[in-house]
């Protein structure tokens, strides 16, 4: 294998630093050159032709989100966001990066270095797999919709990795208000997760916000699992509601997907339907087989559509997935699923 060429590019040298060194420990990732400046990348990138880049969000000159949406149309590249707890990384998700880490403001220099070498390592990886560049937005369905009393014991459960960031929000934009309860696990550090709700939110016909232990799944909202914490289905009464609880990983992850869809599958079973979105690795397939052996209806993102075609390809070749769509179908089909049902 070619090592994989990387672009850093930071404003703080002594950041930069150690951002080169984490990285050039691996012996699959060569840095082939290192920059401040949004101006100075531009000329790398066309000097070094790098396969991924690193990017901080807050530059000088040029703030990393405007570089983004001037860069990509012309040099479509693989870019991981370097980030403090900001909701700017959003935007940069959105201008077309592929993944992002949060810096750490806590750790000393020992601890910030085997940090970057595991997260950062992973995620240049990860973003060299990556298919970039600009998926078409679906049209946003028009008609209005009455609430189906049908729908209200009903559930929707989302799982999503590399690249879901963008394409939950493509997905939960076209929900109306009457669409079942819908709980989504995301892989996001903590801190991240609210901010990401909220915006959501904001951009949504249905209310969107973070998920706390004890919430009720309700028709027209759409719970995310916190950063830091698996979130399970449960069934108190007559009601779903969710628990968060537990920090260790799962699946390599916390929150895990597959810990969501082993849920949903023991308490809501034929009531609910499955949607395993873009994302590398395999959470979630597991879940979402043990859905559909529960009577779940179950969706997959097709390859053609995911940023990275991980998660739902093993999905797929599990059986887990009846149906595979492209990303702008899968909120009609949730609909058509549900009006069949």
């Amino acid at each position: 294998m070619k090592p994989i060429k990387v672009l850093v590019v930071d404003d703080s040298i002594l950041f930069r630093n150690l951002l080169v060194q984490s990285l050039s420990a691996d012996p699959n990732i060569e840095v082939v050159a290192q920059v401040a400046d949004a101006y100075a990348a531009r000329d790398a990138i066309i000097q070094y032709k790098p396969d991924v880049m690193t990017l901080d969000v807050e530059m000088p000159k040029m703030s990393g989100i405007e570089f983004l949406r001037r860069l990509l149309p012309q040099y479509p590249l693989p870019v991981v966001m370097i980030s403090s707890l900001n909701d700017k990384v959003f935007d940069a998700l959105a201008a077309g990066a592929v993944d992002f880490i949060n810096k750490p403001s806590n750790l000393d220099m020992a601890q910030l270095s085997v940090f970057l070498k595991q997260e950062l390592v992973t995620k240049v990886k990860i973003a060299s797999t990556a298919k970039v560049g600009k998926f078409k937005h679906a049209e946003v369905m028009n008609s209005e919709r009455t609430l189906n009393p049908a729908y209200r014991d009903k559930i929707v459960a989302i799982g999503a990795s590399t690249g879901g960031t963008e394409a939950i929000f493509e997905v939960v934009k076209q929900f109306k208000r009457d669409i079942p309860g819908v709980i989504i696990v995301q892989h996001m550090p903590p801190g991240f997760t609210k901010m990401y709700a909220d915006r959501l939110n904001n951009q949504c016909e249905v209310a969107v916000k973070e998920a706390t232990s004890g919430d009720r799944v309700l028709p027209g909202q759409v719970l995310i699992a916190p950063g830091d914490r698996q979130m399970r289905l449960v069934r108190v009464g007559d009601e779903f509601q969710v628990e968060c609880r537990g920090t260790d990983k799962v699946s390599g992850h916390c929150p895990s997907v597959d810990v969501l869809f082993d849920s949903v599958a023991r308490v809501a079973g034929k009531k609910a339907i499955g949607v395993i979105l873009t994302g590398m690795g395999g959470d979630g397939a597991r879940g979402l087989l043990k859905m559909r052996e529960a009577g779940a209806l179950t969706i997959g993102q097709d390859e053609a559509s995911c940023v990275v075609y991980g998660m739902p390809k093993v999905a797929y070749d599990l059986g887990a997935v009846q149906h595979q769509c492209t990303l702008t179908a899968i909120a009609k089909k949730v609909y058509s699923l549900l009006d069949a049902k």
